[in-house]
């Protein structure tokens, strides 16, 4: 009875000097906060906005701006992007709202996936797939430093861009769209590098996606479940190699895919083992990892949103990107909401708050410049 009771003592002691550790909820909630990166209706912004109030208030992480609601009509230009000036005067306002640095991010990856578009007065762009079947490294520098060049001018600093899958036209998600560069791990990293060169000339941070590869998965995560077991290989982790030993890699993005190469429980993006023993541990990253939509229906139609925040978070993630844009819908309070959750689960001792701590310090470490 007494080993019983030293052992319980033992315990509660431990868990009280872990409780006694963490700072205030405010503290907590400014962190949680910042691994969040949100979208918004709307092509202007107002004091009293959702936007306003997610970085003013709330002080989220990073903003995602789309061209095209998902969650309304789906036309050209219902969303955050209709033209060059009202782009630039929202990206200004939203930078002026927050007293850190603020991630305005989108996709602007070229041709099919170009939320800058030449309906809304941006210069046309082409496909990754056009410039690794020309594989030239003029060509590539000339259409990425126009690209990023606009992107700058409008005040968004990120891009969720380049795709660095391996080229499979069968992948709906990834070679319909003809997003990727070539089907050779060389070629996606060179051409990806000279993106990503220019991208850095003019200011713009660049994001490799989608960790550990997407290229041969022949279903799309937006809509359920995907396994890739039978038909990913490890050439499809080449080209993250390549261009995280060349010290380009700002940012990665992961897929919500499961894996029994590497995981036999959890999707990419919820896994341990993908994010922190094969992307840090083994292959020596330590920047930021943001995750693909948390909404998709590949991660919301196996875990609840709370199951699905602590996972990643605990698996290595730093930024939690929430759309707020695909079919799962759109709930204006959703990032309050998310915040709570992740200042509960660090209270509840679920999620160490030491990982919002290293999160932090990596996105602080990306440099962004209001």
């Amino acid at each position: 009875m007494k080993r019983i009771l030293l052992t319980l003592a033992i315990a509660l002691a431990a868990a009280g000097s872990m409780f006694a550790q963490l700072p205030p909820d405010s503290v907590i909630r400014r962190y949680a906060a910042g691994m969040l990166m949100v979208g918004f209706k709307g092509d202007s912004v107002t004091v009293d906005c959702d936007a306003a109030r997610y970085v003013r208030d709330l002080h989220v992480g990073a903003i995602v701006l789309f061209d095209i609601d998902m969650t309304g009509d789906a036309t050209i230009g219902s969303r955050n992007i209709t033209s060059k000036e009202r782009l630039t005067r929202m990206t200004a306002q939203l930078q002026a709202w927050a007293d850190y640095p603020l991630i305005i991010a989108t996709d602007q990856e070229g041709g099919k996936v170009a939320r800058l578009k030449p309906q809304y007065g941006f210069l046309p762009t082409v496909t990754a797939e056009y410039l690794g079947s020309v594989d030239n490294e003029d060509t590539t520098r000339y259409y990425a430093k126009r690209l990023a060049r606009e992107m700058h001018e409008a005040g968004v600093n990120v891009n969720l861009a380049p795709v660095v899958d391996v080229l499979n036209h069968d992948c709906a998600a990834v070679g319909h769209f003809m997003r990727s560069f070539s089907m050779d791990p060389a070629v996606i990293a060179h051409n990806a590098g000279w993106f990503i060169d220019e991208s850095h000339k003019q200011g713009v941070l660049c994001t490799l996606k989608h960790f550990p590869g997407h290229g041969n998965a022949i279903d799309d995560s937006h809509y359920g479940f995907v396994d890739v077991t039978n038909v990913w290989t490890p050439q499809e982790l080449e080209p993250f190699k390549m261009l995280i030993d060349a010290g380009k890699a700002d940012l990665i993005m992961t897929a919500h895919l499961f894996n029994r190469q590497i995981d036999e429980d959890y999707p990419a993006t919820l896994s341990k083992k993908t994010l922190t023993d094969l992307l840090r541990v083994e292959m020596g990253y330590d920047g930021v990892i943001v995750t693909d939509d948390l909404y998709m229906q590949a991660i919301r139609n196996q875990y609840s949103i709370p199951t699905a925040l602590e996972l990643a978070i605990n698996a290595g993630a730093d930024l939690i990107c929430v759309g707020n844009n695909i079919n799962t819908g759109f709930e204006a309070d959703r990032p309050f909401l998310l915040v709570d959750m992740i200042v509960n689960s660090v209270k509840q001792g679920r999620i160490p708050w030491e990982r919002l701590q290293q999160s932090h310090e990596r996105i602080m470490k990306l440099g962004i410049r209001q």
